[in-house]
């Protein structure tokens, strides 16, 4: 609908800028956008008879297990469901689409926690089969059950872009009590993110580098040396706090 000025940009190799092209995008894709916008004149069994017209690959057999799994009623107004039920028929006509490419944006809001964890084991379903999803969520812990990879945005900046193995398997908190009080001066090792000071305590967020972190802070003659697992949370936390 908009046309590019200036630049290129593809999506599942094809061209934004060409209208022919645009078209087989938009087949290929499907977006469950936050606000769930959808018509309100319509009943359920309307909107999805409506939504599949423009959808060839559309998966018949999804849409009628998430019918029952969901418990819409096809008869019902859009106008008369709850919040959560919008949730579900905005999820519904977008997982049924069979689309390649899925671009889900806080698809989980007004979901009760039976249902999320529905949704999210349907996304890693998905996934499973083939689809290419793009999970925008401020529910940390959803992404950490579902994603393979994360993008970590704070205000606009990005300031994290790894996979989850590998914040799994490079990301620790480290914990260190010292004779005599430290400084954050001693601390300027490759690989620690942010380090907190408290008297003779030491504690930092580690991304990479633990096994030289943990022999530069044995150096300095700690007493103790803690190195545990860290959550997408905790890492979330530091790195805002670090940007405050």
């Amino acid at each position: 609908m908009i046309h590019p000025t200036s630049g290129s940009g593809s999506i599942l190799g094809h061209r934004i800028d060409r209208e022919r092209e645009s078209l087989l995008i938009r087949q290929k894709v499907a977006f469950v956008a936050e606000d769930k916008r959808l018509y309100d004149y319509m009943s359920v069994a309307q909107i999805i008879h409506f939504t599949k017209s423009f959808f060839p690959g559309w998966n018949h057999a999804l849409e009628a297990r998430l019918l029952e799994q969901f418990e819409l009623p096809p008869d019902r107004k859009i106008r008369q469901l709850s919040k959560g039920m919008r949730t579900k028929l905005a999820l519904l006509l977008g997982f049924a689409r069979g689309c390649e490419l899925l671009i889900l944006d806080e698809p989980t809001e007004g979901l009760d926690p039976v249902a999320i964890e529905d949704v999210l084991q349907i996304v890693v379903s998905l996934a499973a089969q083939g689809t290419t999803i793009f999970f925008s969520s401020h529910q940390i812990a959803e992404v950490e059950q579902v994603a393979d990879h994360i993008l970590m945005i704070d205000h606009g900046k990005l300031v994290l872009n790894a996979s989850v193995d590998q914040v799994k398997e490079q990301y620790r908190h480290i914990q260190a009590v010292f004779p005599e009080p430290v400084e954050e001066r001693d601390f300027r090792v490759p690989g620690i993110e942010k380090v907190r000071i408290e008297g003779r305590t030491a504690s930092f967020v580690a991304s990479h580098n633990v096994d030289s972190i943990v022999e530069h802070v044995r150096m300095l003659h700690a007493r103790t040396v803690d190195v545990l697992p860290i959550s997408l949370k905790e890492i979330f936390l530091e790195k805002v706090k670090a940007r405050s």
